[in-house]
């Protein structure tokens, strides 16, 4: 064992003794981030039109600072580009994170000098978490790769900007800038498929033992890797024992990637966000993601069921409950203010406040009032394909308002690693799934409103050719679980098994 090691996890038993007292202390470290946040923000345009100098309360909060998205704010991120300073926050930021925006095209997230550490100080602190828990220090050791996307950075007015991912890669501390992979150059391809040939020639023959990234795109790697080698994962990279991932739901994936590295391996889930990392795993085994609550962000929540009313109730962290799910909104020392991230969480637990991602707040089907949510279809999904021992590439839910003929249905196009026979079967299995999950849904299929789910089998590499097609191939792009229309449905029917 190495010395990095051994100081691995000594510090490791430092940092988890401080994190389970902050844990604890969770709500007056948010009341004092509302404080910090409320008195920096004086200091800017968007706080002198907020009028933050009348701000006493949580109350006064409320009632001046509006929920956002960010259309809302876009005037003022516009300013930002600008290079105008204290705008949302004093001064300019270090970075903007570029992200796909839904109405308003691409989306420029500020950071700042306060706020970038805390990216860096919460994946730091999940790797340690495990390394306290588990006892496992030897990856430390060994080589860790994290797809992503481009570090190349542009300028925009003066300020670097680019891909979360690609902003973290200039912020790994050194002591592990000599393990990471792939190489700078590997990194800055732009073509996904280009990119990740070069990754397989890169990593091959190295000592891999942590692989970090979305998943899918993980399989994708994975793939071209057996395909090279004709080998499974565990005897390519025979130390290869920790994969961290993040921004999808892990469960439908696991059985597929656990195939291909022909073994059950150790997992960290983290919740990173441009607008500021949100949680992360603390224990393992655990299923819940410990909320960041000391992390320059002040966190806001509105029961999903009420969030499209005129004026739905805000709370803050003290008066959440286990097992309602809730509109995620946050204020950041990035100069996000009231901010509506877009996700939806369920806590579960509040001694310590721990949560579970239970979607996106724009991704539901309700073309007939069923308010389908991406918690149920993938609970339905990893069920289904348990009892069927059905492996899933990917998938996602449409409704079909308009069938040929019949009832309309809720359509579910899955990609297989091996197309089962017994197709009706797995749909009638989900369709259960979601009955018992979702009492709207299953009033609406034995009201003869909706008739049960159908499944529309995509041919292997339908969604990675769906999503070049679209040009969101690799890095942090992700298929929506759910969409409202039949915008993304119509296209995947192109690769629909006939």
């Amino acid at each position: 064992m190495s010395l990095k090691a051994i100081a691995g996890k000594l510090f490791a038993n430092i940092v988890v003794k401080k994190t389970q007292k902050e844990a604890l202390s969770a709500i007056g470290l948010q009341q004092n981030c509302f404080n910090e946040l409320v008195e920096k923000g004086k200091q800017t345009s968007f706080g002198k039109d907020h009028q933050f100098s009348q701000i006493k309360n949580y109350t006064d909060f409320k009632n001046l600072v509006p929920i956002a998205d960010y259309e809302k704010l876009k005037p003022y991120m516009d300013r930002v580009c600008s290079g105008e300073e204290n705008v949302v926050w004093p001064g300019k930021p270090v970075y903007l994170s570029k992200t796909s925006g839904t109405t308003s095209g691409t989306k420029y997230i500020p950071i700042t000098k306060d706020s970038v550490q805390h990216h860096m100080t919460a994946a730091r602190n999940a790797l340690l978490h495990y390394v306290h828990y588990s006892g496992n220090k030897s990856f430390i050791d060994g080589k860790m790769i994290f797809l992503s996307g481009s570090p190349e950075l542009t300028k925009t007015n003066g300020i670097h900007t680019g891909r979360l991912s690609g902003i973290v890669n200039h912020h790994i501390p050194n002591y592990l800038q000599k393990n990471k992979l792939p190489s700078y150059s590997t990194n800055c391809i732009e073509d996904w498929e280009e990119k990740l040939d070069a990754i397989v020639s890169e990593t091959e023959k190295e000592d891999m033992r942590l692989i970090s990234g979305i998943p899918p795109w993980v399989q994708m790697y994975f793939d071209k890797l057996s395909e090279k080698e004709n080998k499974k994962i565990k005897d390519i990279f025979p130390n290869f024992s920790l994969f961290v991932h993040g921004g999808v739901n892990f469960e439908p994936y696991k059985e597929k990637l656990e195939q291909s590295i022909g073994k059950r391996i150790d997992s960290i889930e983290t919740y990173p966000a441009s607008e500021g990392f949100i949680a992360y795993q603390d224990q393992h085994p655990s299923k819940g993601l410990l909320l960041n609550a000391n992390a320059g962000i002040f966190y806001e929540f509105i029961k999903v069921e009420d969030f499209h009313s005129e004026n739905p109730e805000r709370i803050m962290l003290k008066d959440v409950q286990v097992g309602v799910n809730y509109a995620l909104i946050i204020s950041t020392n990035a100069g996000l203010w009231a901010y509506n991230i877009g996700d939806t969480v369920e806590f579960i637990s509040t001694n310590p406040y721990r949560l579970k991602v239970t979607g996106r707040i724009k991704h539901f089907i309700s073309a007939f009032g069923e308010h389908v949510i991406g918690k149920e279809v993938d609970e339905a999904m990893i069920a289904a394909a348990k009892e069927f021992k059905a492996s899933i590439t990917e998938f996602t839910v449409a409704p079909q308002v308009n069938p040929n003929s019949g009832l309309p249905y809720h359509e579910w196009f899955i990609e297989f690693e091996e197309t089962p026979m017994q197709l009706d079967d797995l749909a009638s299995c989900i369709d259960k799934n979601m009955q018992e999950q979702n009492i709207y849904y299953k009033d609406l299929v034995i009201g003869n409103v909706l008739q049960p789910c159908k499944i529309s089998a995509i041919e292997k590499n339908g969604f990675i050719n769906y999503m070049k097609s679209k040009g969101k191939l690799g890095g942090q792009n992700k298929v929506p679980r759910l969409s409202n229309d039949r915008a993304i449905a119509d296209e995947l029917s192109k690769f629909a098994i006939q």
